[in-house]
């Protein structure tokens, strides 16, 4: 007998949540049992080097719904949920963290608001207390800033934390990107979305994954696949550099035609700082030229943004983006 292509996937993107899976999956049990219509959950494993692998293990053996991708080591928090996405064959999807930040209780109000007509169904922290003043602040620069240079509109408080339909999947599927970020591709889109407010609870057990250094990769990512202001910015300061250069010609000029040449002073430092400061400037502009051919440079070698160890109770039989000739 063939399984029933289930209506609800749910994405679970983990690395080393040993202490916090156990009580999230018994939570999403509890949830998925009361929904009246078929769901699979989807664990991707990235990478975990704790008893995270047996604990999924021993969830796909209990239950033949819970599927468990296996990535040969760590690709990333995107990367993992590209592969959900890529495994999912839920008419809805919908993707949450593996720290239990993310309430499972919020899912039958996902469904609610996707059968009222909308594409995307996107979570949205407003719990302001217990977050630190590091995180409010760059939060907040991080999204303000990509918003105006992107032309995006996304606000402060979104995450991984959305459902989708089908026809938002299978497009944001299409795109291909080496350095995926989900929260602007699915604004990009076009579909419609809506926010669904909600208090994110604290972690059900573990560490944080995004340290300092993670959180700025993952913004430079994403400013520089949404933008090309930064690029565009570089001719500008080289412009503007260019007039103080004429300027300074003329200003120096000005003393020659005067006959007050005599005045001038050699200005040995100001010449130094000048070429030191030029000199900076040149060198982040190349640097910002340089992260773009990069950018390119890795799209260009095709490589797959995962590599899949193993899937446990897989039953699709279809291509995905870790074959490599797909």
């Amino acid at each position: 007998m063939e399984k029933a292509i289930p209506a609800v996937s749910i994405i679970v993107p983990v690395k080393n949540e040993e202490e916090a899976l156990p009580k999230l999956h018994r939570e999403l049990l509890d949830v998925l049992h009361h929904i009246n219509t078929e769901w699979e959950i989807i664990y991707v494993n990235d990478g975990s080097t704790d008893k995270t692998g047996e604990i999924l293990e021993s969830f796909a053996r209990d239950d033949q719904r819970v599927r468990v991708i296996e990535f040969t080591r760590n690709f990333g928090h995107q990367s993992a949920l590209m592969a959900g996405l890529d495994y999912a064959q839920g008419r809805y999807v919908i993707t949450m963290d593996g720290d239990g930040q993310h309430p499972p209780s919020l899912i039958p109000e996902f469904l609610k608001k996707i059968a009222e007509g909308f594409d995307v169904v996107q979570a949205r922290r407003v719990d302001e207390e217990g977050i630190s003043w590091f995180k409010k602040y760059t939060s907040n620069l991080f999204y303000n800033t990509l918003n105006m240079l992107s032309g995006l509109q996304l606000k402060s408080g979104y995450s991984d934390f959305r459902c989708m339909t089908r026809e938002v999947v299978e497009v944001i599927r299409s795109l291909h990107e080496h350095r995926p970020f989900l929260r602007g591709l699915v604004y990009w889109s076009g579909f419609r979305v809506v926010d669904i407010p909600y208090t994110a609870r604290k972690r059900l057990g573990g560490k944080p994954k995004y340290t300092p250094v993670r959180m700025f990769q993952f913004a430079i990512d994403a400013i520089f696949s949404f933008s090309l202001v930064p690029m565009k910015l570089s001719l500008f300061i080289g412009a503007f550099f260019l007039l103080c250069a004429i300027g300074e010609m003329l200003y120096g000029l000005s003393f020659w035609i005067k006959g007050r040449a005599h005045e001038l002073e050699p200005g040995w430092a100001s010449i130094i700082f000048i070429i030191l400061f030029v000199g900076g400037c040149l060198l982040i502009m190349l640097g910002i030229v340089g992260l773009y051919v990069g950018y390119i440079y890795e799209e260009v070698k095709h490589r797959p943004i995962y590599i899949v160890r193993r899937v446990l109770n897989d039953n699709r039989g279809m291509a995905t983006r870790s074959d490599p000739f797909h």
